[in-house]
This record gives C-alpha cells, structure tokens and sequence, in this order.
C-alpha cells in the first residue's frame, strides 16, 4: 500500500510563531516506516521526497506517484535508498539488487518502477533529476569516511559519504550517514546554515527509550524538536540543523538544491546562537 503526505515551504517569520504541534506538523517526518506499507512525504523544499518501505518479507512495486505527474517516480528523478534492517532486494531496470544493512544504491533517472522485497527496512530519498547517471550499490566499504570532532567536545564522529562527487555521480542529491564514537551525542555542532540547499534527517539505531533533540531555527531564532527512533525532519535552506541524543544514534543526512558541493555552508559562531 502506498500513502503520500504533502509538506509545505515555511518562512522564519511564520515559523517564529509555531508551538510545538505546530513545528511537528511541519517539520517532523513521523511515521515513514509500517510494515507492508510505502509511506512518502512529498516536501516542497527542492521538491524532495523521504520514505519507508517496508516489505515485511513480501514484495511490492514503487511506481505511479500522482504528487510527481509523471507515470512513474522515476521518469524525471534520481533516487537513494538505505537499507537500515535486514537484508533485502531493491529491483530497478530489470536488475535486482541484494543491498544489505547500511548499504546505499542509487537509482538513475529512468530507472522505471521501484521493487522492494525481503526484511528490509528501506530509507527512500528522491530529487528531480536531468540526466541519467548510473545506477550503483554503494556499500560501507565503498563510502569515503571523514573524521570529525572530539570526545572533548561530545562529537566524535566519522562521516560517511555515499552518494557523493568524490564516490560517484548524481544530478542533485548528496547522501550518506554519520556514526558517533565512545559516547558522543552531539551531531552538526558547531552548526552551519546552507541556503542553497535543504537538507533531511533520519535518526537511526536509537534505542527506543531514548530521544534526539534536533535544533533548527534562525541562528537567533532556534526551536527544537524531540524525534524518536526512525523519524526525521525536514530542514529549510534557511535553518540550522543540528542535534543531541540522550543515547547512541546515527543519523541520515540528505541534500538537495543549487550543488552538489558538501563544502558549501556558513558556520555559525556559538556566540550567535539563540
């Protein structure tokens, strides 16, 4: 079974006004993984689309999604998929392709309707696209790993880059996932803006008595949302996007707009945040 759900762009100014419900509404992307079932989100922000399929040992088809006019999702768009269960099969193009926990294939323009089947827990993210680059499996092995922060500073980390320009080609999206090291909780600190390009979250491997409190906001302007275990938020070009958990975690991070350029953000002086 298929449901989409349509998020709308938000200003700072409309934004600056919301309660909690409010920021959840519009930000928080909950509820993306059910068994049986495909659940997409359709943002306005570089018209991205985040998702969970979730075959539960069956098997089902991606194809027509009326949010994208076009007759099958991928006729004008390029997609990501992370596995973050079992093993499982993504077919696309007439191949099939076994992409275990933690891999990441990328899924050209063109590519045709989407199968997915086995125990997997599949992580869709898709953008508009303008050329077929190729289809790959991306596994951990194959990802550049960059190493961040400190445990000094509760943010070591190692970044691990996918679908990148210095792995392989896309036409807009940027993907991989970040993993914390020896008690660390803090993602994205000190936190930067890039507001040529939007960006979404997915928390992972969170125990599910813990919680992440994901900031975002104007620098001076900051709100916060608590997310559980396999839910996400949606970060406007405009905010900030940074976060602490209160246990282990990884998180998904995903970016669309004008680049494909990771370097492309400005820092945010600690004493300017809010």
């Amino acid at each position: 079974m298929l449901s989409v759900t349509t998020r709308y762009a938000t200003d700072p100014e409309a934004t600056k006004a919301m309660d909690t419900a409010a920021l959840r509404e519009t930000f928080l992307a909950d509820g993306m993984f059910a068994q049986g079932e495909i659940r997409l989100i359709y943002s306005h922000y570089d018209r991205m689309i985040v998702g969970g399929a979730v075959p539960d040992g069956g098997t089902f088809v991606l194809d027509e999604v009326k949010e994208c006019g076009t007759a099958s999702i991928l006729d004008r768009r390029e997609m990501g998929i992370l596995n973050i269960g079992e093993a499982g099969t993504v077919s696309a193009d007439g191949t099939d392709h076994a992409v275990g926990k933690g891999d990441m294939l990328y899924l050209s323009m063109g590519s045709g309707p989407v199968g997915f089947s086995g125990p997997g827990r599949f992580y869709l993210v898709s953008t508009p696209a303008h050329a077929a680059h190729p289809t790959r499996l991306v596994t951990l092995d194959d990802a550049i790993s960059v190493k961040m922060g400190g445990p000094e500073t509760a943010n070591d980390r190692t970044i691990f880059q996918f679908i990148h320009p210095d792995v392989m080609p896309s036409c807009q999206l940027v993907m991989g996932y970040t993993m914390f090291h020896g008690g660390s909780v803090w993602n994205t600190m000190p936190a930067h803006i890039h507001d040529r390009r939007m960006e979404a979250y997915l928390y992972f491997d969170l125990d599910p008595a813990n919680r992440v409190f994901h900031f975002m906001g104007k620098p001076d302007e900051t709100r916060h949302i608590v997310v559980e275990n396999e839910e996400g938020v949606i970060s406007p070009p405009w905010s900030i996007h940074c976060g602490a958990g209160t246990g282990s975690y990884t998180f998904c991070w995903a970016m669309a707009g004008d680049n494909v350029d990771y370097r492309d953000l400005e820092m945010v002086a600690m004493e300017d945040l809010r």
